[in-house]
């Protein structure tokens, strides 16, 4: 009898932009402050990547380390996959394809998905249906946005948000139960597709001189009803999650949650009973990265010689579409 294949987490990689964009700068473009910003969202800083640097380009980087990681190389990946909302062509290609070139992947499929900030999870989804169908043996994921590139810098309420970087990780096939992607559920709703989205330069609004007059190639959002669902739709998500799997919060070893607000991270968290130091917390650093905040924070603990082979890691997401998305999965990396 052919044995039971799983889909495990191998390995992680980050890459973030040089350039450290604090409060105080983008105060002396729009009106704000380092307080207003902190009190609201927790940010302290964020990254922007410069005019040479393309999603793409962060993208590989972030790729090139967690293949290494997992001892491996480019031509043993059998799938590039890349989850983002500010690809390097609106169009074709991909950025998956442009990634796959730089790595040197070629003659394997590879293309991206648009799931906003919960881009990761989704990532996770479909990883771990090609890994345990046996179509692919190790498939690289990518969560990477150069969001700098679509905020608009005149609208204080979205600009002081966001910032640029790129998460990876290899997701392999295991025999071993105990090296599982365990669960993970993602869902959706495009009834609430104002709250968080971007307008401009689609089918529905093209581009064209209103288009960009208006600037709506930008990201808009409505902050305080994305923030009253998002922190209800994450909680429950998380409590069905974990009650389907029959485990509590002292199995977990890491909650990563989406860095979006420190605000939503910190009310989920307390509602869930999470002590502070197993619950992610680098959007203060970061800002919201979207699709790679989670995998870029992951990495922050795997640098810190916190995530080891073994640790159990529970991610929850929240994004535009709106979409959501949790998983539940053991980290097996060296």
């Amino acid at each position: 009898m052919e044995k039971k294949i799983y889909a495990s987490l191998n390995s992680i990689g980050a890459y973030v932009p040089n350039k450290i964009v604090t409060n105080d700068d983008l105060s002396k473009i729009v009106d704000t402050s380092d307080e207003w910003i902190q009190k609201r969202t927790g940010i302290k800083e964020r990254r922007f990547a410069d005019s040479t640097e393309a999603t793409s380009d962060l993208a590989t980087k972030a790729a090139q380390l967690a293949i290494k990681r997992a001892k491996l190389t480019p031509n043993e990946i059998d799938m590039v996959i890349v989850a983002t909302i500010s690809p390097d062509f609106l169009c074709m290609p991909s950025t998956a394809c442009v990634v796959a070139n730089n790595l040197g992947i070629i003659n394997k499929p590879a293309f991206d998905i648009s799931a906003a900030c919960s881009g990761f999870i989704y990532l996770l989804y479909l990883a771990k249906s090609f890994i345990e169908s046996r179509a692919c043996k190790n498939i690289l994921i990518i969560g990477a946005e150069k969001l700098s590139s679509i905020i608009d810098m005149e609208d204080r309420s979205t600009c002081v948000l966001f910032g640029d970087g790129a998460g990876a990780a290899v997701i392999g096939s295991s025999e071993d139960p105990s090296q599982a992607i365990l669960d993970v559920r993602v869902a959706s709703n495009g009834g609430y597709q104002e709250f968080l989205m971007t307008p401009g330069c689609g089918s529905r609004n093209p581009a064209n001189a209103k288009m960009l007059e208006d600037r709506l190639q930008f990201i808009k959002m409505k902050g305080n009803e994305t923030f009253k669902i998002a922190v209800k739709t994450l909680t429950n998500d998380v409590i069905e999650i974990m009650k389907n799997n029959h485990l509590t919060k002292d199995d977990i070893d890491f909650f990563i949650p989406h860095q979006a607000n420190l605000r939503i991270i910190s009310a989920v968290g307390e509602s869930l009973g999470f002590p502070i130091e197993k619950v992610a917390q680098s959007v203060q650093k970061y800002g919201n990265t979207s699709a790679a905040s989670i995998p870029m924070a992951m990495n922050d603990y795997y640098e810190a010689g916190a995530l080891k082979k073994g640790s159990r890691l529970l991610l929850d997401a929240f994004g535009g579409g709106l979409t959501w998305g949790s998983a539940i999965l053991s980290f097996n990396g060296e």
